[in-house]
């Protein structure tokens, strides 16, 4: 992966104060905010200054960031330090640091979307929110499943969750895939960590797997052997999509981006299914004999 240059990001220097670091991601955040800027790459700008804030503005995280030294510079190569760990409330303290969850801040009504591989590597995290990798959870840390729709990943959203004799609120960041955990800090039993795993609910329409997302779209002999556009569900709503001529049943069709949200977000994968019409009635039934006739030599088991 290639190591990020936090600093540089936010265009401060290494000795840079709170103050300043506040200062220049507010200017920068405004001036790529994907509402305001629609240039091409205004989005990923935007997420890689939500995560440069997100560990300059922490001073834990910042202290463990300035551990790696200031002789590496953006897109080099990185690989993290032999034994590398990271928790917010051991950073610096003697005995190094142990994984944990990193906490998110869109800023300025935004979205920071899912953070870089670098990140991860570090903080153990790759959605913001609380959310942990799963690499942490001692032996105090009580654990639950939380069953989510697909949808409450797609957009993000917030959940009223019935914990024992508990009421919370728990927010689903966006991005987060079947089998990864939201560490809720001293929701737990006596106060410990309460971390819930993800799992997705059964969907009518679609299949998660990782960040992509199966369909199967059912489509008319006419449709399949002359092809056209057909309507498409996505996690999004509704797209159309050209079919090519002569497609047949079981063919995967994929939609670039149509699947979760993350850093590279997913794709929606598309199988297509033949729905024929049902041979009723004399017209109906006179029609098919007529297509027999006329394609005598085709053979479908061949």
């Amino acid at each position: 992966m290639e190591y990020k240059d936090y600093y540089k990001i936010l265009g401060v220097e290494r000795s840079a104060t709170a103050d300043q670091i506040k200062r220049a991601y507010r200017k920068l955040a405004r001036e790529f905010h994907p509402d305001r800027n629609k240039a091409k790459n205004a989005e990923e700008k935007f997420k890689e200054i939500n995560e440069a804030n997100e560990v300059l503005s922490d001073v834990k995280k910042r202290q463990a960031y300035d551990q790696l030294g200031a002789n590496w510079r953006g897109g080099q190569r990185f690989t993290p330090p032999p034994n590398w760990n990271f928790d917010v409330g051991q950073a610096g303290a003697a005995g190094g640091f142990g994984r944990g969850g990193a906490r998110g801040r869109g800023g300025l009504g935004g979205d920071a979307g899912g953070f870089s591989d670098f990140f991860s590597s570090l903080f153990g995290s790759e959605m913001g929110g609380d959310f942990d990798g799963g690499g942490h959870g001692g032996a105090p840390d009580q654990r639950a499943k939380v069953s989510i729709a697909l949808e409450d990943s797609y957009n993000g959203s917030t959940l009223n969750l019935s914990i024992g004799a508990r009421n919370l609120n728990v927010r689903i960041p966006k991005g987060v895939t079947a089998g990864q955990t939201i560490r809720l800090a001293g929701q737990g039993n006596h106060g410990a960590d309460l971390l819930l795993e993800v799992e997705f609910a059964n969907h009518p329409k679609f299949r998660a797997e990782g960040r992509d997302i199966h369909v199967q779209v059912p489509v008319a002999p006419w449709e399949a052997a002359l092809g056209g556009k057909v309507p498409v569900p996505t996690l999004g709503g509704t797209v159309e999509f050209t079919l090519p001529a002569g497609i047949s049943a079981g063919k995967k069709l994929r939609l670039k981006g149509r699947g979760l949200p993350g850093t590279t977000p997913g794709d929606e994968i598309v199988t297509i299914s033949l729905v024929t019409p049902p041979a009723t009635g004399d017209e109906a039934r006179s029609f098919y004999e007529d297509m027999a006739k006329r394609f005598s030599s085709f053979d479908p088991r061949a």
